[in-house]
């Protein structure tokens, strides 16, 4: 994309944006705003914008996007999301927009997520409501909306938006996150919203500094989201070189299973992409080893991806008696044998968002 496409781009944008007051609190300077949608916490200055470069200040009002979608909206697994432990063998439809607070290098959807950033990143814009898309969830049988592809943070009040109207078809709701949130965020999204998937790139504060974010905010980030309720599923994309020490796998699988032993790990493997092509995949030894390392730390639910031919690492396990209670291989269902969301040989309780199980608590006593 040309830097004449890209402006046109931001002024496509820009002319879609409306002011919200939600995530806005007042700057130290007049005509200052401060946005609280992520950890960057951007203080912005009038006509300037933030760190996303979608969210920016127009005459002292924080103006965010809303009304369209990057793309089109797709019927994908839920499993692809991924969330292993929520209604297996449903459909999610899936929508995002553009941008994000970071720039990994690796990023697999960086035509989304750098749009703004990357001169040759960019995508359709597709204008749409939220009724638009909750009838297009009820009439494809799917029994999720989450907003994914780019960072959906900086989009949080578009997604309210989409979630409340989701909500009353009686459909979950969730977000694939990098997890570097607000208090205020979570709590601005927590009436509206059920699941999260956060992705957990490293454990090292210089490794974050390199994708533009700081490591204590991301895992405060996911303590919020498990102190309030969401159903929390976590992935590392295990990198050569990056991420891949059996010692920092260590940390962070400790990490999780000091918040919970119940919280799914995926431990994905690394394609070269976008900016990062310069080695290659993670070897399934290392993801082999890695679900060895959850495990240890006592994560009951440890889940190798990106890699073909471990349907027996794949599958949901009862983590007492090791009954085999959700078959997968890959992002295809086999038998689901839970029975009102506990282990059928022994009664063990799985976590997990179930058909018969666990109802969240947002939803309870909605429609």
């Amino acid at each position: 994309m040309t830097t004449d496409r890209r402006e046109t781009l931001r002024e496509r944008l820009d002319a879609r944006a409306v002011p919200r007051d939600e995530l806005a609190r007042p700057g130290e300077r007049e005509g200052e705003v401060r946005c609280v949608a992520c950890a960057r916490r951007c203080r912005i200055p009038e006509g300037r914008r933030g760190g996303c470069l979608v969210r920016f200040n127009r005459g002292g009002r924080l103006m965010v996007p809303w009304g369209w979608v990057a793309g089109g909206l797709a019927l994908d697994p839920i499993e692809k999301k991924p969330f292993y432990h929520v209604l297996p063998g449903s459909g999610a439809l899936s929508f995002g927009m553009l941008g994000c607070d970071m720039h990994c290098p690796y990023c697999q959807n960086w035509l989304t997520s750098q749009a703004l950033r990357d001169p040759e990143a960019g995508a359709r814009i597709v204008d749409t409501t939220p009724e638009t898309i909750r009838e297009l969830a009820v009439r494809h049988g799917a029994r999720s909306v989450i907003s994914t592809y780019n960072e959906p943070l900086i989009s949080a009040e578009w997604a309210v938006d989409v979630f409340r109207e989701a909500g009353t078809a009686g459909l979950l709701t969730g977000f694939v996150s990098n997890g570097n949130a607000t208090p205020e965020v979570l709590d601005f999204l927590r009436p509206h919203m059920d699941l999260f998937k956060v992705d957990l790139k490293t454990f090292r504060e210089e490794g974050y500094r390199k994708l533009g974010a700081r490591l204590a905010d991301v895992l405060a980030g996911i303590e919020g989201i498990f102190a309030r309720g969401f159903w929390l599923e976590v992935v590392t994309l295990v990198v050569p070189g990056f991420n891949d020490d059996p010692a920092e796998l260590a940390d962070i699988a400790s990490f999780l299973a000091g918040l919970s032993p119940d919280i799914p790990w995926h431990v994905t493997a690394f394609h070269p992409d976008y900016r990062m092509d310069d080695r290659g995949p993670t070897p399934v030894s290392t993801l082999l080893r890695a679900v060895e390392i959850g495990r240890e730390a006592g994560l009951r639910y440890v889940y190798p991806g990106n890699v073909a031919g471990l349907p027996e690492l794949e599958a949901t396990r009862c983590p007492s008696c090791g009954e085999v209670v959700v078959e997968r291989h890959g992002w295809s269902i086999g038998a689901v044998r839970l029975r009102e969301g506990a282990c059928p040989a022994c009664g063990t309780p799985i976590a997990g968002v179930w058909e018969d199980g666990r109802v969240p608590a947002s939803r309870a006593g909605k429609p």
